[in-house]
């Protein structure tokens, strides 16, 4: 197996799929969470053909655009790994990150939960794209993708949702900064991760103030 041309391939076939995309999930999210996966993976004892193949895999198809349906992108990156003939193990190993990378599988407290190394890395990589400033534009732009406000004062954040509420949420988007991205510096699995992600975090409550500073008319 080439490596080099498997990666070449899953490129330009995550470039297919994805040239429709929202901007936060597009082609450029994938890109992004692909270079600090390598970048996190030099700190880590990983497979990094694995590593590879499910930073470019993981939002291949995204649920909320697919009626909340988990199943599509493990199914099409099953798929195309078959058809470039991937040795099984490394091609289940994909899938199995690909179905548990997503910060609302942590909603579900009791269910027994896979992990890997490899797992761990990508959805670092993942979450960093989720904070900072390339958060911040991701998260306004699902929002304006959705149709949700800005913000409501009168609409408080759930911090006890399930992972169907979590799903259907229609809130404001500054509620999301609370029931995720907020959260998200606690739940790096790496010391990059965490290092990377201690700065975003505080850029994004710097935003915070800012913004409300700025709603509620401070000069």
């Amino acid at each position: 197996m080439n490596q080099e041309k498997l990666i070449t391939n899953t490129i330009e076939f995550v470039k297919e799929e994805l040239k429709d995309a929202e901007g936060g999930h597009d082609w450029f999210h994938v890109e992004r969470v692909f270079r600090n996966s390598l970048a996190i993976a030099k700190e880590e004892n990983v497979n990094i053909l694995v590593v590879s193949l499910a930073a470019l895999l993981h939002d291949i198809a995204d649920p909320k655009f697919y009626n909340g349906n988990e199943k599509i992108g493990p199914k099409k990156a099953k798929k195309f790994l078959i058809k470039q003939k991937v040795p099984k193990e490394i091609g289940k190993h994909v899938v199995k990150i690909i179905k548990h990378i997503s910060f609302k599988n942590t909603f579900q407290k009791n269910k027994k939960q896979f992990s890997s190394i490899e797992l761990k890395v990508v959805q670092d990589a993942d979450r960093l794209d989720a904070i900072g400033a390339i958060g911040i534009a991701r998260c306004f732009n699902y929002g304006g993708f959705k149709n949700r406000p800005l913000y409501d004062p009168e609409i408080k954040p759930n911090l006890n949702m399930t992972k169907e509420e979590y799903k259907s949420s229609t809130a404001p988007t500054i509620n999301h900064f609370y029931e995720k991205l907020l959260l998200l510096k606690e739940r790096m699995n790496t010391e990059t991760g965490q290092r990377i992600a201690t700065d975003r975090h505080l850029f994004m409550e710097n935003y915070l103030n800012q913004f409300y500073d700025e709603w509620n008319g401070v000069l």
